[in-house]
Formats: C-alpha cells, structure tokens, sequence
C-alpha cells in the first residue's frame, strides 16, 4: 500500500482509526469495511475512490454517526463519533446525490428549516441565506417552492442547504451522478471553492477521472479495505501507471488472481483428501 503522511497527523479534522463494519448475513457475516484509517486536514480534498459496493458510502456513514462500527474509531473535529454525536453533526454536512428537498418549500424557506436545526441564530441564518444566494446565484428562484424548479436549481438549492451552518468539512457522497455535464462542472467548482475557504472534504466516488482533476490526495478501496492511499504522484511511483483508473483495473486483477489462486488450491487439497 503506499501511504502518504496519512497516518499520525496532528493537525487531522477527519481522524479515522481501524474502522470495520460487518452485516450479519445467513450465510455468515459480511465484511462491508475492514479496517480502514483515513485523516484528512483543513484545506484538502480526499478522494475516497473505488467500484460500487467497495465500501465507501458504509465508511461514510459510521463517520457521520448514522451507522455504528462494529470496531475501530473515528473522530470528526476533535468529537468522539460514538460519544459526540451531536456535535459531530454540527461540524460536518453531507452533500449527497440521493438527498432530496422538500418539495412544498421554497429554498428560502429549506434554508432557514436547516439553519434552525443547526441552532444557527436568527440574524446569523439570515446573512447565511443572502451569502449563499448569491455565491450558488439563487435570486431568481428564492421564493419559488422547489416542486417547480429544474434538476439543475434543486442542485444548487442542496448545495446551499448543506453550508448554511457552516461546517468545517464536508463529505460528498457520489455528487455528480446523475448529472449532465454542465451539472457536474457546477460540483467541481463547489469543491474547489470549499477546499479554497479551508474545509476539508473526503470526495466518495467510482467516477476516478473526475477524482483525478479535483483531489489533493486518493484512498482506493476494494472489497472493504483501503487498499492504496496517497497523492497521485506517491501511487504513479507505487504502481508504475499515470492513471487512477489503470491502477485501479491492476488492483482489481490482482485480486481476482488471488481469488483463483485460493480456489485451486482448496481443489487441490480436497482432491488429496480423497486419496
């Protein structure tokens, strides 16, 4: 695996340690993350990349306190996930492909419900709302309910949602799927913008060419484990390949090759039983 200074920073504001996550299945448990360890400071972009069903949305969510590790630890601006919830919820937003808005509410309206839950004060939110209408250009749907607004405006509406308590990071879970090429350029910008103002961000996605134009560093994950981590130079130097996507297809193969490998050798050695 090459890593990074990943490991042992002091000035972390995602500090993830061992993290491991299994499912209870009839047919035995499932490993959905396997010890995972993921620090991340103000300032940086962290591609946590890798195929559907890697593991990354679970890592996400014990991160977020909405799912419960089976081991490991993780703290988020210095709160303990497990003891803190709360407040980690109030320094971290969730930009997510699959949040809806509420649709009888005008994005004005969604603003400030957010900032109420946050306990942002009254003249705070409303600064907030006029800050962020201008940087996501809401003005001229501010007061329309967003049952009546395009694909394109709900997006801006829940990109501005998620910043009106003004977290220090910020997870993206898969934020552009779904969108047109226009729609994605618009999250590009959000996250260079969020990286530009000091938050940190961990960028979850399987789209690893989008990963490779906007991230400071990378974590590759693969059948739950973080199995390559580091800045695109450290992996090129590891795996001799310039791009995210061949390095993940060798990893990929890799494993395949092992999975063979311990196949044929149980044939083997049931094979020798019967003798």
């Amino acid at each position: 695996m090459a890593m990074s200074d990943s490991e042992g920073r002091t000035d972390a504001v995602i500090d993830v340690r061992d993290l491991v996550k299994r499912f209870p299945a009839a047919a035995g448990d499932v490993l959905a993350v396997n010890g995972v360890t993921i620090q991340v400071s103000a300032r940086e972009v962290y591609g946590l990349l890798g195929a559907n069903g890697a593991g990354k949305t679970t890592t996400l969510r014990m991160m977020l306190g909405l799912l419960k590790p089976t081991s490991g630890t993780a703290r988020i601006a210095g709160f303990d996930v497990a003891k803190f919830p709360e407040d980690v919820k109030r320094n971290m937003a969730l930009v997510s492909a699959s949040a809806a808005l509420y649709q009888w509410l005008t994005p004005r309206e969604l603003m400030h419900y957010f900032a109420d839950l946050y306990d942002v004060p009254a003249a705070a939110a409303a600064a907030r709302v006029e800050q962020l209408a201008d940087l996501f250009e809401l003005r001229k749907f501010m007061d329309r309910q967003c049952a009546g607004m395009s694909t394109g405006q709900q997006q801006r509406v829940n990109l501005a949602r998620s910043l009106m308590h003004d977290p220090p990071i910020v997870l993206m879970d898969e934020p552009t799927r779904g969108l047109d090429i226009v729609g994605s350029k618009r999250i590009f910008d959000f996250t260079s913008h969020l990286k530009n103002i000091g938050k940190a961000v961990i960028f979850c996605t399987h789209r690893l060419d989008e990963a490779q134009r906007l991230c400071n560093r990378f974590g590759l994950m693969f059948r739950g484990r973080l199995q390559l981590e580091g800045t695109l130079d450290e992996l090129r130097s590891v795996t001799g390949r310039e791009s995210l996507t061949d390095m993940f297809l060798d990893l990929m193969a890799r494993e395949q090759q092992i999975d063979l490998d311990a196949s044929a050798l149980k044939v083997s050695e049931a094979s020798a039983g019967k003798r």
